[in-house]
């Protein structure tokens, strides 16, 4: 009798939990589209933040490459429930060229990306990744035809220039070049970024994103087999649970491309280099230099400048 009251108050929490979600849902799609799209982009933000400080711990005690490889690994065997809930048949795309080529565009940026990664700071990072949204939309001329016009132009310049003033003081020291290899990682992003904006078209979020770590597995093994060293049972956890954020962090920056479009997203990326200085902090006592932030602002302001003028621009 007992257990009948229990699983019935179980019941009723669950009951509970779907009905709120269901409100949370249409409320949430009753908000404009790029209302939608920034909520989504922040979301991913802060879970790639989360992302990037376990990965860098991961990286600085296994091989770069394996940790890569491991990553995507992790993010798949998070997502075969899913898959195999739904049946394989309703995760096979539309466009197979298209995802084996967005994941081997992504492969490229993520082996800059590990390289450089134990050698610079988490704020560095995010200020040197605050240049994407301007390789974003000189892609976006190139590939949609869209019009580079003198503001975006002005932007990407300001962009440079925030560059210059985060990498520049640190090119002189022992891990100089680590700047500039994870600087030649993100125009690769970039155009990553943008295949997955073509890809949004035509297949679903969760198609993108199974996809993506099926390719990357593939493309990041041999790579991992040159020095591969068997993980310890924390570093698999860590794996699992940076598959489960990694998943989650590109579901939400998949759904923001796919509500509304990129450069109406980009505001609210000033936010990452706030989560990344404090968990650079928190985890491995990194303090921002004087010159990341001033160049994370730069590079953020000229960002946010841009997108509010395209905001303004669709208005009208």
């Amino acid at each position: 009798m007992e257990t009948s009251s229990e699983d019935s108050a179980r019941r009723a929490k669950r009951a509970l939990l779907v009905r709120h979600a269901s409100v949370v849902r249409r409320r949430a799609s009753r908000l404009p589209p790029v209302v939608r799209g920034l909520m989504w982009s922040a979301a991913a933000g802060l879970l790639f933040s989360i992302l990037n400080t376990v990965m860098r711990k991961l990286a600085m005690e296994l091989s770069a490459f394996e940790t890569q490889f491991l990553r995507y690994v992790a993010s798949l065997v998070v997502m075969l429930p899913l898959v195999a809930h739904a049946g394989m048949s309703s995760y096979m795309p539309k466009n197979v060229i298209g995802q084996f080529t967005r994941g081997g565009v992504h492969t490229i940026g993520l082996v800059l990306w590990f390289w450089a990664l134990p050698y610079i700071g988490l704020a560095d990072t995010t200020a040197i990744a605050f240049t994407g949204p301007i390789f974003i939309m000189i892609g976006a001329s190139w590939f949609f035809g869209e019009k580079m016009r003198w503001d975006r132009w002005v932007a990407a310049l300001f962009g440079i220039a925030g560059v210059a003033i985060v990498v520049a003081p640190k090119l002189g020291g022992e891990g100089g070049i680590y700047n500039l290899v994870m600087l030649a990682s993100v125009p690769v992003f970039a155009a990553s970024f943008l295949i997955t904006k073509a890809l949004t078209r035509h297949e679903r979020t969760t198609v993108i994103v199974v996809w993506q770590s099926i390719t990357i597995s593939i493309f990041s093994l041999p790579l991992a087999l040159l020095a591969w060293q068997w993980p310890t049972a924390w570093q698999w956890i860590a794996f699992l649970f940076c598959g489960l954020i990694g998943a989650a962090g590109h579901y939400c920056l998949t759904q923001s491309f796919g509500v509304a479009d990129i450069s109406a997203t980009q505001s609210v990326k000033f936010l990452d280099l706030v989560w990344a200085s404090i968990m650079g902090f928190l985890v491995f006592s990194d303090i921002p230099s004087q010159s990341t932030i001033i160049g994370g602002i730069v590079i953020s302001a000229s960002t946010i400048w841009i997108a509010r003028r395209e905001a303004r621009s669709r208005i009208r």
